[in-house]
């Protein structure tokens, strides 16, 4: 059992209903219910937002971001973030960026860098996202990306500013 107390910034998407449970919005609600327990306190969550797909996907998704605070490290929050992908329905087989009831994933954590075979946190692509910034600057603007140490408010300002059209 751990003793350290960890904060870590989840991603949560969604762009399919899952039957009892409803469309991709209830269905973020009801994965953070079920991530709040013993193991994981939920200390914030941001509002859900819609966002176009990545991929060959043409559902539309819903986002929004969690802070978790645990005792577990890294792989063992994977574990418990893939084992509730299942129960909503996640099967992790096909393509990448395929239609899905649900998706967690690690984005950030208290401790800095972790790389593994399984987990790379900060997760790579996060900067690129407006998806995963917005969310995430909403509910923890001074959080600090580990690599670049710009703050998510910054990151999501920088994703917000328009950029030059490409020169013929």
């Amino acid at each position: 059992m751990a003793d350290a107390r960890h904060f870590y910034l989840v991603a949560l998407g969604s762009n399919m209903r899952f039957p009892g449970v409803g469309g991709p919005a209830q269905v973020l609600r009801a994965a953070i219910g079920r991530l709040s327990g013993p193991e994981c306190k939920i200390a914030a969550v941001s509002g859900i937002i819609a966002s176009r797909p990545i991929g060959p996907s043409i559902r539309r998704y819903a986002n929004a971001a969690a802070v978790i605070e645990t005792g577990l490290p890294p792989p063992a929050l994977l574990d418990v973030l893939q084992e509730v992908e299942r129960e909503f329905g996640r099967r992790r087989r096909g393509g990448r960026w395929r239609a899905r009831p649900l998706d967690l994933d690690i984005v950030l954590w208290s401790g800095g860098v972790w790389v593994s075979a399984d987990l790379t946190i900060p997760h790579p692509l996060f900067r690129e996202r407006a998806f995963v910034i917005e969310p995430a600057a909403e509910i923890a603007p001074h959080w600090r990306d580990p690599v670049t140490a710009l703050t998510l408010r910054q990151l999501a300002a920088r994703i917000r500013k328009p950029r030059p059209a490409p020169r013929a």
